[in-house]
C-alpha cells in the first residue's frame, strides 16, 4: 500500500551515500600523515566519516602533529580528494537511476555534504543531467553534522518542511544530522555499520530502490 504523498524533497549525503569517496579521503589523510611524518592510523579516518571537516581537521592536527592551520589541511585535502575525482567518480549503486526517476517526478533534491562547496559542485557537475536543486556543502554551515543544521538549511532554502523530506546517509554522524533535523532519515550501510536503534532506518543498499518506496515512508 503506497503512501498518500510523494515526498516534499529528497536530501542526499554526497562521500559514501551519492559516491564511493571514502577511500579517497583515508588515502589523502595517509598520504598528508607521511609528508609531515605524523602518525595516523586507518581506524582514525575511519572515526572521523561523517563529521564536518572543521572538526575533522582538528581531530587530525592534534594526532598527527601538524603545524598546519585548519584551513591549510582543508584545503590540501580537498585539492587531493578533487584531484581523484576528477580522475575516476565511483558512483555508489542506485544512486543516479534514483535521482533520474525523482527529476522526472518534479521531486525536489539537495546535496547535503560536509565536504567544502567546490568539491560537491565538482562531483555533481559530472552527473550528466541537473541532480540537485541546490547544495549545501560544510563551508556554508556554522555547525556540521551531526548538529541538525545543514538539513535545516537544505529544507528552508528548497521551501519545504524537514518532516516531509526524505534524506540518504552512510554514517552514524550524517543519519543523526537527517534525524535531529525531523526528515524521514534513511541510513544506507556502506565502509563503517550504522547502530541499530527502535525507529532508526537502515537499508542495505539504494539499487532497486524507486520513488515507490520512497512514498511507503509517509
Amino acid at each position: 500500500m503506497f503512501g498518500k504523498k510523494l515526498p516534499a524533497a529528497v536530501l542526499w549525503d554526497m562521500d559514501g551515500t551519492l559516491v564511493d569517496s571514502e577511500e579517497y579521503w583515508l588515502s589523502s589523510e595517509q598520504n598528508l600523515a607521511q609528508e609531515f611524518n605524523g602518525t595516523w592510523e586507518p581506524e582514525d579516518g575511519l572515526g572521523l566519516i561523517g563529521m564536518s571537516l572543521y572538526d575533522s581537521t582538528k581531530v587530525m592536527k592534534a594526532k598527527m602533529g601538524l603545524e598546519l592551520e585548519p584551513e591549510e589541511i582543508i584545503n590540501r585535502l580537498t585539492d587531493d580528494v578533487v584531484a581523484q575525482l576528477e580522475k575516476s567518480i565511483p558512483w555508489r549503486p542506485g544512486a543516479q537511476e534514483l535521482l533520474r526517476e525523482l527529476k522526472k517526478r518534479g521531486i525536489k533534491t539537495a546535496l547535503v555534504t560536509m565536504s567544502m562547496k567546490r568539491m560537491a559542485e565538482s562531483v555533481a557537475n559530472q552527473i550528466p543531467f541537473k541532480a540537485f536543486d541546490i547544495i549545501v556543502a560544510g563551508d556554508m554551515v556554522t555547525h556540521g553534522k551531526p548538529d541538525p543544521e545543514p538539513y535545516l538549511l537544505a529544507a528552508q532554502l528548497l521551501g519545504v518542511s524537514p518532516e516531509d523530506c526524505v534524506a540518504f546517509e552512510d554514517s552514524h554522524t550524517g543519519l543523526t544530522s537527517a534525524e535531529a533535523a525531523g526528515t524521514k532519515a534513511i541510513g544506507i550501510t556502506n565502509i563503517v555499520p550504522i547502530p541499530e536503534k527502535p525507529g532508526r532506518i537502515i537499508w542495505p543498499t539504494l539499487e532497486g530502490v524507486r520513488l515507490r518506496d520512497l512514498r511507503k515512508l509517509f
